[in-house]
């Protein structure tokens, strides 16, 4: 018991160190990749730190069996580095008696991760995608050119002559205002002022000195002039606001839990078969019909032949079309449902992965011998790019009908842990050792000399 507690602690840190490093990662990743969504639209800190914390639900399932891997190689590794497994393996305590704590450790966290994966990630991911949905629509602010026409704002057209840009003071102001269908008004103003109101749904323009020409649309004998002094125009501003839709409506595949998606598919599989009636009631239809035709054809005289041919034709080629349609819904029908049962999979064969890749990384860390969390992340790497071509390749080729879904997503699992398997086996019964000195002939002599310093250290 207290071997099983020094094996299991062994584990922690570096689980826990590879959890934060693959998560900050991730999302310096994600950030990266958004940051031209998010910049100059005026987000608040609050609306921010909620699509980064939607946005890390899915980092959690990619990155808990990655961490899995290196916190294994380097638990086994630093044992092996410090003899502690060849005085184990002395003491009469087998591979397979060390490689059960993390085995169980493994377990409870694919189990967490299945209760995530069917729980907790599909609301993030629908939660992710309706906020930054509504960051897209959000325009960053109302952008005025001297000079230009401004279209921005619904409904008005807007041209200044001259920009203070840090009062927002405004000359030679030009304002078309249709936004009452009946008439049109022109505003002219010489000087005037822009700015939200606090809530940012309505854009304010206080005008001052100018005159309001206004005609009424269809009718050009009617016409009226204002001047004013000071006039101030309210503009509706609600696309240059941010305002969070609620929660709710359809949900895609990657938001909803194994049990909903099944349901789906039950629904789609009774569509498919209605589909498949119908195609063979038509078939059955159009062919009895069109043999009719073809016998009544050859009744007819020679001078109605030609023009019984071309209505037969005509006929044949909208039976044509209307079987493809069929054939067309059918294989979309397919299609959909195999692309819910590959999200089904994907939801149990990731959290299997744990399993898989302590069966990889307990033998790896005892032949390579190396503790450190540079080798670690180099070895698991290897694997994490065989793991993610098989998982990618899979669902591309699942989707498509042409692969089952099962083996789409659990064919890295079953490679990895067939390989994993053999490596503990072969691990257990002698002493191998793995070496990747050659790889250090590859770098520059300054670089090598300094990595072999640390090493040494």
């Amino acid at each position: 018991m207290i071997l099983f507690k020094y094996i299991l602690k062994n584990h922690l840190a570096p689980f826990g160190f590879s959890m934060f490093t693959l998560m900050a990662v991730f999302l310096l990743q994600f950030l990266m990749k958004f940051a031209d969504r998010l910049v100059g639209k005026g987000l608040g800190t609050w609306v921010i730190s909620k699509l980064i914390v939607y946005n890390l639900a899915w980092m959690v399932v990619l990155v808990g069996p990655m961490a899995v891997l290196v916190a294994t190689l380097m638990a086994f590794g630093s044992m092996a580095q410090n003899n502690e497994v060849a005085i184990l393996k002395a003491s009469g305590v087998s591979l397979y008696k060390m490689m059960i704590p993390p085995l169980l450790g493994s377990i409870l966290l694919m189990y967490g991760l299945i209760q995530f994966n069917n729980n907790i990630y599909p609301d993030a991911n629908h939660a992710a995608r309706i906020l930054m949905h509504d960051i897209s629509r959000k325009k960053p602010t109302l952008s005025l050119v001297p000079g230009v026409f401004s279209q921005e704002v619904v409904n008005y057209a807007i041209l200044v002559r001259a920009i203070a840009e840090t009062t927002n003071e405004l000359d030679q102001v030009t304002i078309y205002d249709r936004s009452d269908p009946g008439y049109l008004n022109v505003v002219t103003a010489n000087h005037g002022k822009i700015y939200f109101s606090k809530d940012q749904r309505k854009l304010v323009m206080d005008l001052q000195n100018g005159e309001i020409h206004q005609t009424e649309m269809g009718n050009n004998e009617t016409y009226q002039k204002l001047i004013f002094d000071e006039h101030r125009i309210v503009m509706d501003a609600d696309q240059f606001s941010f305002q969070q839709t609620a929660l709710g409506g359809q949900r895609g595949d990657r938001e909803l839990g194994a049990g909903e998606m099944l349901v789906r598919v039950d629904s789609l599989g009774l569509i498919r078969e209605k589909y498949i009636n119908e195609f063979d009631q038509k078939i059955e239809e159009n062919f009895i019909s069109d043999s009719s035709k073809v016998v009544s054809v050859r009744k007819l005289k020679e001078s109605k032949l030609k023009y019984a041919l071309f209505t037969v034709d005509d006929q044949i080629k909208v039976t044509r079309n209307s079987i493809k349609s069929n054939l067309q819904r059918i294989e979309h029908n397919k299609k959909e449902i195999n692309r819910y049962w590959v999200e089904i999979h994907k939801k149990y064969s990731l959290p299997v992965a744990c399993i898989v890749f302590i069966l990889i990384g307990a033998p790896l860390g005892t032949m390579v011998r190396k503790g450190g969390f540079g080798v670690a992340a180099g070895i698991s790497l290897v694997f994490f790019l065989i793991y993610w071509a098989f998982l990618i390749g899979g669902e591309k080729l699942a989707d498509r009908g042409l692969f089952s879904p099962f083996w789409g997503m659990w064919s890295a699992n079953i490679f990895l842990g067939i390989l994993g398997i053999y490596l503990t086996i072969k691990s257990a019964k002698e002493r191998v050792t793995l070496s990747f000195d050659f790889l250090k002939r590859l770098l520059p002599e300054k670089f090598r000399q300094r990595f072999e310093h640390n090493e040494n250290s």
